[in-house]
């Protein structure tokens, strides 16, 4: 099924589409500041094959989670989907004014890693996550932290 009417902010590359279905202030505490989150669909699709989101804040809980989160549901994996939806973000980083972002991927996410080296990021360090941190949001007890420069001097728009 095709969409038959424009959907306002969504972002499309031809291959895939980010149609937003949140935008919002979440944890305030953790600084994660305005999330946008975009369902990934196929281009004119409208089954969802993944998320992606985007945190604008720079509090402490970016350092762990990253501006960038992302995940492709497992029969649409191997796709290079999840690059395709961190570039068609670019547009919407650029807008805000970030020179760069963090991404951050588990020490065992190798797809994830690939994603990040395929947009240009470069691993800054692996880091242990606090504890506070992990109970709270069941993350893993080390991340690997990747920096994404943007704009026209890093060769990529």
């Amino acid at each position: 099924m095709l969409f038959r009417r424009r959907i306002q902010g969504l972002l499309t590359d031809s291959i895939i589409d980010l149609v937003p279905v949140y935008l919002g202030e979440v944890d305030k505490e953790y600084g994660f500041g305005e999330v946008k989150e975009w369902k990934i669909t196929l281009h004119g699709r409208l089954r969802e094959i993944g998320r992606i989101s985007l945190r604008m804040g720079e509090g402490p809980g970016i350092y762990y989670f990253g501006h960038i989160g992302y995940h492709i549901d497992p029969p649409w994996r191997g796709h290079r989907y999840a690059r395709r939806a961190c570039e068609l973000l670019r547009t919407e980083l650029n807008r805000s004014g970030k020179s760069s972002v963090v991404i951050t991927t588990d020490v065992d996410n190798i797809a994830s890693q690939k994603t990040c080296l395929g947009i240009g990021a470069v691993l800054e360090r692996i880091v242990d996550v606090p504890v506070v941190y992990q109970k709270r949001w069941s993350l893993s007890a080390r991340k690997c932290r990747y920096v994404w420069k943007l704009g026209k001097e890093y060769g990529q728009i």
